[in-house]
């Protein structure tokens, strides 16, 4: 190495003193060590050229104090990440109690309710469906069309007192509750044992 660089080559003490006493000979040590700025070994020593090493030393320090701040955009992202867990513990928190309405007999599932109100439909479909079997045989031994009318009046007034004597049933919902609530545990247990 030519003697003029090795002349212009300083070591820690004098990159030392620029620092006040806030960073030490072993400091700088450890960051030519590290690669973090350049120097040269002479004589087993580190030597380092003044300017760049003070500059490479800058931007270290500038670079460490940059890492412990958090950019606005990070502190935006972090608090929108928490309002959605706050939204996504109040979803959970409001069907919880939904189903636990719905497990009450509070409340009850549309799907429930449409089922039930088809099982009426049905059940009075069926019975407008039999009245011309059940009338037939007695309508056709009658002579007078006013007989004929009070008899079918008649059946239909039994329709409609079947229909009116359809009530509300607390424990056919809770029956199609506890069959859904069956269903969608064993459904859950095969997609477990699926993915396992």
């Amino acid at each position: 190495m030519p003697d003029d660089i090795v002349k212009t080559l300083v070591d820690s003490a004098y990159l030392e003193s620029f620092c006040d006493g806030k960073r030490t000979v072993r400091w700088f040590q450890m960051l030519a060590h590290d690669g973090v700025i350049s120097s040269q070994k002479v004589k087993g020593a580190y030597r380092f050229q003044p300017a760049r090493a003070l500059k490479q030393t800058i931007l270290y320090l500038i670079e460490q104090v940059d890492s412990f701040k958090q950019p606005a955009n990070d502190l935006e992202l972090e608090k929108r990440k928490m309002k959605a867990e706050v939204t996504l513990k109040e979803s959970k928190a409001s069907m919880a109690k939904l189903e636990l309405h719905e497990l009450q007999g509070k409340m009850h599932r549309s799907e429930d309710v449409a089922a039930m109100t088809e099982d009426l439909i049905y059940s009075v479909r069926g019975m407008l469906i039999a009245l011309p079997g059940r009338l037939a045989v007695d309508a056709a031994a009658m002579s007078e069309a006013a007989e004929v009318s009070e008899l079918i009046r008649g059946e239909v007034y039994h329709i409609m007192e079947n229909i009116a004597g359809y009530a509300y049933d607390p424990k056919k919902y809770e029956e199609r509750v506890r069959e859904r609530i069956n269903w969608d545990k064993v459904k859950r247990e095969e997609d477990a044992d699926e993915e396992g």
